[in-house]
This record gives C-alpha cells, sequence and structure tokens, in this order.
C-alpha cells in the first residue's frame, strides 16, 4: 500500500462499504457527497484498482477492496484508542507517575495522597520506590523517576525542589504521663530514654543542640534511620523520640500518643523533581495535591 494514502481517504472507504451508499457515508462522516466520491476516487487511483462495484443500487466492495477492509478497520480502531488515550493524558486521567521517596512515606502519608490522586484517575498507574535521600538524589538527577520526597537536600542545579518545614513531636506510649503536659521540653526527657535519628543527620544535630542549650544530657538507647521505625519501638516500650509529626499522626490510633516539642525544630522535607525534564500534567498535579497534604502539619 501506497505510503501517500491519507487516513481519511481509507475512512471514506471502510465507511462506504459499511452503508453501500456514497450520500450514507458522507452524512456519517459529515461531509459532502462529492468529497466521499473523491477520497474514493483518488484512493482508486492510488492503489491501482477499482474499489466498489454497483449492484442493484448498491456499492459493493470488489474483491480487493474486501481484502483491505479487515486491516483497515483494525487501524481505524487503533487510531480511536489513540485519540481517547491522548485525550485522557490531556484531562489527567491517564499515564504513569515513577515517585520516590524516603522509606517512611512509603508506609505512612504517602498511600493515603495516592489513593486519594487515583480515585479520580483509574487511567494513571503509580511506581512508588523508597530508598535513602542520596539514592533518590541520584534518581532525579538521572531523570529516572518524575518526582521525588527525601530530606537533607541541598540543592542540585539539576533539580528543582520546594522545602516544607514540617513540625516536630515528642511521641509516647499512650497512657504515659506526658499526656498530661501540653508541650514537651527537653528537660522533660533528661531520665527518659531515647530513640534518635542517625547522628550524622541535620534533624539529630538540631536535636542535640536544643539539648545541650539548655545543659539536658541526652540519654540514647537506639539510633534509627527511620521516623516510623522510632515509631514501632515507642510503642513497644523502648523509649520515646521526637519525630516529624506528619509520622507520629500515622500512628496516634497504634497505641502511640504524641505533644509539640519545644524548641520548635522543623524536619525540612523536599519535592523534588528533574529540571531538565519538562513535567507531565499528571506529575504536576499530584506534586500539587502532595503539596497541599502538608500543609497541616506545616511549621508556623
Amino acid at each position: 500500500m501506497s505510503p501517500r494514502l491519507q487516513l481519511r481517504q481509507l475512512e471514506a472507504l471502510a465507511t462506504v462499504a459499511e452503508h453501500g451508499s456514497m450520500t450514507r457515508a458522507a452524512h456519517e462522516l459529515g461531509v459532502s457527497q462529492p468529497a466521499v466520491s473523491r477520497l474514493i476516487s483518488d484512493l482508486s487511483a492510488e492503489v491501482g484498482f477499482q474499489l466498489f462495484d454497483r449492484r442493484e443500487g448498491r456499492l459493493v466492495p470488489t474483491q480487493e477492496a474486501r481484502f483491505l477492509l479487515p486491516d483497515i478497520r483494525r487501524m481505524m480502531e487503533m487510531m480511536a484508542q489513540l485519540a481517547d488515550a491522548s485525550q485522557n493524558i490531556k484531562t489527567q486521567k491517564a499515564g504513569h507517575l515513577r515517585i520516590a521517596c524516603l522509606p517512611g512515606f512509603a508506609t505512612s502519608h504517602l498511600p493515603e495522597v495516592v489513593a486519594n490522586f487515583l480515585a479520580e484517575r483509574p487511567g494513571v498507574t503509580v511506581t512508588i520506590e523508597p530508598d535513602r535521600p542520596e539514592r533518590i538524589l541520584e534518581w532525579i538527577i538521572g531523570e529516572q523517576y518524575d518526582c521525588g520526597i527525601t530530606d537533607g537536600f541541598e540543592g542540585h542545579p539539576a533539580v528543582e525542589s520546594e522545602t516544607v518545614l514540617v513540625r516536630s513531636v515528642c511521641v509516647f506510649p499512650d497512657g504515659h504521663p506526658f499526656a498530661a503536659k501540653a508541650i514537651i521540653t527537653p528537660a522533660d526527657l533528661a531520665e527518659e530514654r531515647l530513640i534518635h535519628t542517625r547522628r550524622d543527620s541535620a534533624f539529630f544535630r538540631a536535636l542535640s543542640d536544643a539539648f545541650f542549650a539548655e545543659g539536658i544530657k541526652m540519654n540514647p538507647v537506639v539510633e534509627v534511620r527511620q521516623f516510623t521505625a522510632a515509631c514501632e519501638l515507642v510503642i513497644r516500650g523502648v523509649g520515646l523520640s521526637v519525630i516529624s509529626e506528619i509520622d507520629a499522626v500515622g500512628y496516634a490510633k497504634r497505641g502511640l500518643s504524641f505533644r509539640p516539642f519545644s524548641p520548635a525544630l522543623p524536619h525540612k522535607l523536599s519535592l523534588v523533581r528533574p529540571i531538565h525534564k519538562h513535567p507531565s500534567m499528571i506529575t504536576l498535579e499530584f506534586m500539587y495535591l502532595f503539596r497541599e497534604s502538608l500543609r497541616v502539619f506545616e511549621q508556623d
């Protein structure tokens, strides 16, 4: 078949074959009858054989045309599917979103945001890949993921980012005496076993400085990388911890209580994406919704 064949010509062939009439085909296609005749005539000239015979006032495809019709109809169905897919993408109802995130987010907060996002977009699929901040940065720089949720991000020329300051709270098991307090301070934690983030993290350094400023010695018992791990240990009575309020809320109905911690030690959470990769509408919409979901936890 000649590469010069036009989709409209093939559409006219299939429509005339279905209705057996130029007039009815023209009505179906929304064009004039002479326009359909011209399309069929041009197509016949391109392929080099007659496309229709007239029998008892009806146009009937020739043997050669009948040979072409199954492929033409399949092609038209594919074009219709492509049009539907394009419309779904345009209206942000289809596509694939790749999210890199901190391990804790894969099991707290993020699942609810993703569930709400997908509820209105049945054609969208998502990949969630949790890992440490260093790895997330590598993925975003390499444009392997559409967006990322990380901490400790200090900027990179290949990454666009927005940092959100999330409130920190002191978490303790249900029934602990701290439930009677409005605010927890380093002095309150002087005799408590402390579960803390890794010592090389900015958050641990800020917490350590807060204790030092009040002349209080920390009593560390377990060092963890993730706030969710701290929550699991607190629930089991291993000790107390100061963590992001986002993670604390996720455990509020699982045996854990929390109160604001003073002085304010906001956890710096960064939303990142590749700066040189044009973001899809789905990516931008998800990042907006995720950012909005953080506002209730944002440090004033």
